[in-house]
């Protein structure tokens, strides 16, 4: 690192201090080096190039003096940390590869060479930061004729087996590695293989997999029925399986290894506002933007611990900033879609026609923490729905705004907002990504999470390192109330949280559950509140106990779709002999290991 940048090195962005893992992050992922590999920028320039070059969109619009108000807006809403973009803008904003977005769709087609174009826009977007999704559905069962060789076709998984290997050996932007998601249609011949392609431990560790769902199979499944496997080309049946029987070998595979989760194609179609333009099959890798073929989406965060301010009786949410913090972020993810630049002409076309967004939120669980609302309690539930109703109506008045600015997104006559008479910019708003990095780097809790611990180690990240990490929040509300002291830091960093910590009040307790003590009802009905103010979807993982049986797996899935969710993940804990991150200091590593199944490139570091 050369010297005159060390000097001003000094991780601080005037707001907050970053912790000793975000300072590690930002030199590892996403400060500029030059030719010899020397970190060129602190976060604080990195901040003003993202802001310089996302303002420059403002010059279509309006002039230079417009770009440079916009400019600093920008610059005052990143360096504070209210707001963060997903990992490339930030790797790439203003660089060469200038390539912007979190995460693309592509289409695979059952043909040799429909399938290896497809390889190849992937290892073009995985090299530039991004992760992709694909549905594999479209590709012949194994064993079917292949008129033009003679031979039979090897099947949708044993292909899904050549981009697992291409983005092992792809590093996402030179920073970080590849993600995908693989989904099969749950009529698909090949369904049981798929469902059970994860099983070893070893196969696909670059893919999330989910299966893709219908109403008629979770009908099925429900009252006992057989259900028809199809062809995938001409849609014809071919055999039945027992749709009870294959729901449960869906929940068996989560339980053992938590794959796969599964997206419910109807409930996504009956929310899909450009319908009339085909129908949407799968989504990014940890499955919370369900988009078209070829079409991107630009992700950012909000940091709800920033949108805090202490009132008369203690901490209350700042509504006026979060509704100005929402304003800009909007602005700032639609202008992002005309400065980036994309790999491939039918992805600029898919993007420019559509100008998807997808605003979400990050530091749920330590906002809940300073209102003092639990977790698990019915006030969070009330409270998840109005804070995410608020940013929803916050976002769409926004992009009614810019679209009387700078004109509806191309394709509105052909959405539903047109039936409505609503102008937008953007055909999608918002969405709860995993924020993995992000909360890193912004000192918060992830996405709409519970804490995972308030001890915990981060295992063999960032090429190999270790790093211990105590909740600074626990320890200031600690010694705030009184019951802070070493004895207790010293249990909790053995255990990773309060459970059997003696002589703490309920309340206390209560209001510092963590993952593994919410039961999973709660993450259930928490990602529900989200998802009915979210037009994209929800990242979340439901964290199970090791005791937890496949048949509770099952009931969670049939509740999910009940509810109307998008799409369900959950994971067991311990059922990964590699975990990324474990409870308290890492000691008798058997007992604690957990892991939360997501993007392995943006989610875990």
């Amino acid at each position: 690192m050369k010297k005159e940048i060390k000097e001003r090195m000094a991780f601080s962005t005037g707001s907050a201090e970053f912790s000793e893992t975000a300072k590690q992050v930002w030199i590892a992922r996403f400060l500029k080096r030059d030719k010899k590999g020397e970190i060129v920028e602190t976060p604080l320039d990195l901040f003003r190039r993202v802001a310089r070059h996302v303002a420059k969109a403002e010059l279509k619009h309006a002039g230079r003096k417009e770009a440079s108000f916009w400019e600093e807006k920008f610059y005052a809403l990143l360096s504070q940390l209210d707001f963060l973009p997903n990992s490339p803008t930030l790797m790439n904003a203003g660089l060469r590869l200038n390539q912007l977005a979190a995460c693309f769709v592509l289409p695979v087609e059952d043909s040799i060479e429909e399938i290896f174009r497809s390889l190849a826009m992937m290892a073009k977007i995985q090299q530039s930061g991004g992760g992709t999704g694909f549905s594999f559905s479209r590709l012949r069962a194994k064993g079917s004729r292949v008129t033009s060789t003679g031979g039979n076709a090897s099947g949708p998984v044993s292909f899904m087996r050549i981009f697992d290997t291409a983005t092992q050996n792809i590093r996402q932007g030179g920073k970080r590695r590849g993600a995908n998601m693989g989904v099969l249609r749950v009529d698909h011949p090949d369904i049981m293989e798929f469902v059970e392609a994860k099983l070893d431990g070893k196969s696909f560790p670059n893919f999330n997999l989910s299966v893709a769902v219908t109403d008629t199979f979770m009908r099925a499944a429900q009252s006992g029925a057989r259900f028809p496997l199809r062809d995938p080309e001409t849609r014809k049946i071919v055999s039945h399986t027992d749709a009870a029987s294959l729901l449960s070998s869906m929940a068996k595979a989560a339980w053992a290894c938590g794959d796969p989760g599964l997206i419910f194609l109807d409930e996504i179609a009956r929310r899909n506002p450009l319908s009339r333009l085909g129908a949407i099959e799968a989504t990014n890798p940890c499955g919370e933007v369900p988009l078209l073929p070829y079409e991107a989406c630009n992700l950012g965060s909000i940091n709800l611990k920033r949108m805090m301010r202490q009132g008369a009786k203690g901490w209350v949410v700042d509504w006026e900033k979060l509704g100005e913090t929402v304003g800009l972020a909007v602005r700032f993810l639609d202008n992002l879609i005309d400065v980036a630049q994309w790999s491939e002409p039918s992805i600029a076309q898919a993007v420019a026609g559509n100008r998807k967004i997808g605003l979400g939120v990050m530091g749920f669980a330590e906002m809940l923490i300073l209102l003092g609302i639990a977790y698990t309690s019915d006030e969070a539930l009330h409270f998840a729905e109005q804070l995410m109703d608020f940013i929803y109506k916050r976002s769409s008045e926004v992009s009614h705004a810019l679209a009387k600015e700078r004109g509806v997104f191309p394709n509105w006559k052909m959405s539903t907002y047109a039936k409505k008479k609503l102008r937008l910019r953007n055909a999608t708003l918002t969405s709860i990504a995993p924020t993995g990095t992000l909360s890193i780097l912004a000192g918060t809790s992830a996405s709409i999470e519970p804490l995972f611990a308030l001890a915990y180690s981060r295992k063999g990240v960032l090429d190999g390192r270790d790093f211990f990490e105590l909740n600074p929040l626990f320890v200031s509300i600690a010694k705030e109330k009184g019951f802070y002291s070493e004895a207790l830091i010293n249990r909790i960093r053995q255990e990773g949280h309060l459970g059997r910590v003696p002589l703490l009040e309920p309340s206390i307790k209560n209001l510092f559950k963590t993952a593994l003590e919410i039961p999973p009802e709660f993450h259930l009905q928490i990602q529900t509140a989200f998802q009915k103010h979210v037009d994209n979807a929800v990242s979340k993982t439901i964290n199970l106990p090791a005791d937890t049986t496949a048949e509770k797996i099952e009931s969670i899935y049939r509740k999910a779709w009940e509810v109307g969710l998008k799409g369900i993940t959950v994971f067991r804990y311990g059922s990964k002999d590699q975990q990324v991150l474990q409870l308290g200091s890492g000691e008798q590593l058997a007992d604690r290991e957990f892991y939360s199944r997501c993007d392995p490139g943006e989610c875990h570091l």
